[in-house]
């Protein structure tokens, strides 16, 4: 890898961690597309588990009072039985694919009937939610649009549901650098890169903290939706862009 792409890479790690460090998502949809842009799948789902395993690891760290024991647990045994369903069939999706599930995935959520509307407090829909969130993890190597529909669904307020959230998503980030590295695919990852991502998820979490907590819950949930709404809508334009390609150069 060049300079000049490690040091534009670093760039956006600092912000892509800064915007999760305050909405506790988004940043990992923006990141995931950039690797995808410059590196195969594998290497870009392994590089970017080192970097959302670091920047969640530290907003765990950095909120952990907030982290909601029940709904974590019941979240992340869905996620372990999806992990060992998907491991059978190893399936690595091409960018096409991956951009499209990636869009399109909060939209499907928000179309569910009442009664399907995820509540983070029931252990029930924590199971199922788990399930499908770790399916998209694997499938689109990020999947926070889903995971904080989820948590809005319940009562939690910002820092609960950044805390819990992010606490999920450790084991939710190293089951994908596993399954990308050891199961699915032999991904390699350069060793300074992968220090130059910890650092920078460092940072950008750490700076982020402060407009967390000058944030109103109402402020924080009307962002995100807006953020959800902008970034999906974004990565479906890009894998229908993906997937026309071949008929555009086919055409006379």
């Amino acid at each position: 890898m060049s300079a000049v792409l490690m040091i534009a890479l670093a760039a956006c790690m600092v912000a892509t961690a800064f915007l999760s460090g305050i909405f506790g998502m988004a940043g990992g949809m923006i990141l995931i597309g950039v690797l995808m842009a410059v590196m195969p799948v594998p290497e870009a789902m392994a590089l970017h588990a080192v970097t959302q395993m670091a920047s969640n690891g530290w907003r765990a760290m950095l909120w952990w009072r907030y982290v909601r024991p029940w709904a974590a647990a019941s979240f992340l045994a869905g996620s372990f039985l999806a992990l060992v369903g998907w491991s059978l069939f190893q399936y690595v999706p091409d960018k096409a694919v991956a951009m499209l599930l990636l869009g399109a995935m909060p939209f499907a959520v928000r179309v569910l009937p009442v009664r399907f509307k995820p509540d983070a407090e029931r252990v029930d829909h924590g199971l199922i939610y788990g399930a499908i969130c770790m399916s998209a993890m694997l499938l689109t190597g990020v999947v926070g649009p889903l995971i904080d529909t989820f948590f809005l669904g319940g009562k939690l307020d910002r820092r609960e549901i950044v805390a819990t959230k992010a606490f999920c998503q450790i084991a939710g980030h190293t089951a994908k650098l596993f399954y990308f590295t050891a199961f699915a695919a032999q991904a390699a990852i350069d060793g300074t890169m992968m220090i130059v991502a910890i650092a920078c998820s460092i940072v950008g979490t750490t700076v982020a903290r402060r407009f967390l907590e000058a944030m109103s819950d109402t402020q924080y949930r009307t962002w995100t939706w807006h953020i959800i709404t902008a970034v999906s809508g974004f990565y479906v334009l890009q894998g229908l862009y993906l997937l026309a390609i071949p008929a555009l150069q086919a055409a006379p």
